[in-house]
Formats: C-alpha cells, structure tokens, sequence
C-alpha cells in the first residue's frame, strides 16, 4: 500500500529524516515511535506532499507520488489525520465534515456524511456545535471522521492519544481498530503512547533522531527493554 525508500527531507539546511525506510502493508496498522523531535511528524509531511523530501522515493499502491503536492496526493486515496486535529472552530460539526467530503468511486462504499455518522454516534448528537466547544475526545473523533469523508484507502494519524483521557483514548482505539477490521483501512499511526500503538499495531517502527532505530512485531518491542530505555524513554 504504502512504501517510503530512503527519504530524506530537510527544512531549510537543517537534515531532519536520514534515509527513512518503511511500508504500510493493505489492510494493516503500522505504529511509528519515538521521543518529540525525532521526526516523526516530517514523515507523515513526506508522504502527504507538505514538505517533500530531496532525496528517496514515496510509492503508494505501486506508483511514485514523491513530491505531489497535498491535495493531488489526498485526492490519490491517502486520508491525513493531522496533530493537533486542526479542524475549524467556528465552523460546526456538520460543516466540518461536508467541506471534507469527496466521492471515491474506486470503493465499494462511499463515506457519506450518514455513514460517518452512524459510525460515530457522539457526533451525530453535537452534529450543529462548534468546533471551539467540542472537548478533546470529540475534536478527535471529528478529525478521523473528517479524513474518511474523503473516502481514503489509507489513513495517516498522527498523535491520535494526544491529551486525551483515558475513556476518550479508549474510544479512539476502539474506532481505529474498527476502520482496520470492517472497512480494510490500512493505517500509519504516529504515537507517543506506547501502550496504544503495541495494542493496536501489526508492526512497529521505532526511530531514533532522523532514522529508523528499530523495527520489529508489537510483541517483540513490548519485550525488548533496552530499545524502549534508549528510544522511547520507559
């Protein structure tokens, strides 16, 4: 579905990722792990066309988007669920959702502002609130909503547990797991919650600063506690 071949993307001079490899399997969960500032978020900017890289390849479903810029790649089938939700306050829910949508029909089913929200109820019921009075949960809940009324084959998600609390967070990996095993979505997740991306994941990588440190099975990270000491900080 996805493979990235030995990006590298820079801001400026500065050399952020340093030869990053990795790839998305159809119908998977990939975590990608590590400490703030390792550069996480500039590989989900590489993908999407945000900040292209100088050097390497982006393959999705086989072909070379290097470098596309973001709205050509989205238009592609890649769905980008950004940190820090960005979603527009002023603008209510349903609003939110109808400027996102984009008919797909490569897909068997289409999202739609009804299927989105019977899948998920607790918008449905703020359908006319504000984005600015939504709480965290919600805002979240309304990012991952919003990215599949673009009708993706795959979802980028970065930092989904992000100031969440633990029910919030719990009902996040419950959708997340639930776009895998109904809706054959392949998923990258970007995490800082360790314990999230080991349960949800089909395979993780970890980096270090600029580079994939290690890669592994989730239960072959869970157990490896020098790499969790050296990389994540547990």
């Amino acid at each position: 579905m996805l493979q990235l071949n030995d990006i590298h993307t820079y801001y400026g001079d500065s050399h952020i990722l340093q030869g990053v490899s990795l790839k998305v399997d159809e119908g998977s969960i990939v975590a990608l792990l590590g400490r703030n500032g390792v550069g996480k978020t500039t590989v989900i900017r590489s993908i999407i066309g945000l900040t292209p890289p100088r050097q390497g390849t982006v393959l999705f479903k086989g072909r070379d988007i290097t470098g596309a810029a973001p709205h050509r790649v989205v238009r592609m089938g890649i769905g980008l669920v950004p940190q820090g939700r960005r979603i527009f306050p002023s603008l209510s829910v349903k609003e939110n959702l109808t400027i996102a949508a984009r008919s797909n029909h490569g897909r068997p089913q289409n999202w739609d502002l009804n299927r989105v929200l019977s899948s998920f109820p607790m918008l449905k019921e703020r359908l006319n609130a504000r984005g600015n009075t939504l709480s965290g949960g919600e805002l979240q809940m309304l990012a991952i909503a919003r990215a599949l009324m673009g009708n993706p084959d795959l979802l980028l998600i970065d930092e989904a547990s992000e100031g969440l609390a633990p029910l919030a967070l719990r009902e996040i990996g419950r959708i997340i797991k639930q776009l895998k095993a109904e809706e054959g979505l392949s998923i990258l997740l970007v995490a800082q919650n360790i314990n999230l991306a080991l349960e949800l994941s089909d395979y993780v990588y970890v980096m270090g600063k600029g580079k994939i440190a290690h890669e592994s099975l989730p239960g072959e990270l869970r157990g490896n506690d020098e790499v969790k000491a050296k990389y994540l900080g547990v």
